[in-house]
């Protein structure tokens, strides 16, 4: 069977070469940016109340939860500096993702078993997750990369715990790290923390079109 490592490495030390690159003033063709976002916005596939439904979202790995809290204090001191100038404070939050996420000195901190995402809309994804927790993210990158994780998605809702839930702040504190950040719509967007159970090979290769991948390798 064929080792996973071939999915992360795609998913995640790529995505970090690109996002390094953009932080260092490296000029970078627009197709090669556009095209990095296919290792960003997989389709999450649910199943429940809201019909059979496929919807693409914005994922990221995350710290290991003893890293956590350190990397979301980090996170919210730059939120709090913005002073509208968005080139500035978005250069600066490319600085903060490399340092805590993307450099490869921190890659031990990083949880390889699961994805965070923002819940935005609250349609089909949420009530279906809410009722059946089983999901499917599929990656496709043109031409032949495409990769299937089957798992489970956790939610963490703070208007409806009526507690702090990190994780939901985190992954919003991500999100806004780099784009115009406001804090106050962070209880509007709940948190999906994907725990990744299977890796299936779905490129149009050889060793792939639907070949189960070895994870934990």
């Amino acid at each position: 069977m064929k080792s996973a490592e071939a999915f992360f490495n795609w998913a995640f030390r790529s995505r970090a070469q690109t996002v390094i690159k953009l932080h260092e003033g490296e000029a970078m063709a627009k197709e090669k940016v556009f095209l990095s976002f296919c290792s960003h916005n997989p389709a999450f596939i649910s199943d429940g109340p809201g019909g059979l439904n496929g919807s693409i979202k914005g994922v990221g790995f995350l710290p290991k939860p003893e890293y956590l809290e350190q990397t979301l204090e980090a996170y919210i001191q730059h939120i709090r500096s913005y002073d509208g100038d968005d080139v500035a404070y978005s250069k600066r939050g490319l600085a903060l993702l490399v340092r805590h996420l993307y450099s490869p000195e921190v890659y031990d901190r990083i949880d390889f078993t699961r994805l965070g995402s923002l819940e935005m809309a609250k349609k089909h994804s949420w009530e279906n997750y809410r009722a059946n927790p089983k999901a499917t993210l599929i990656y496709y990158q043109p031409p032949v990369i495409s990769y299937e994780l089957r798992g489970t998605i956790e939610i963490y809702d703070e208007a409806t715990s009526g507690k702090r839930e990190l994780y939901q702040q985190f992954i919003n504190a991500q999100h806004d790290v780099y784009h115009r950040p406001d804090m106050n719509r962070w209880l509007k967007y709940p948190a999906y923390v994907f725990t990744i159970r299977e890796i299936w090979d779905n490129c149009a290769s050889k060793e792939g079109f639907g070949a189960q991948m070895q994870y934990p390798f």
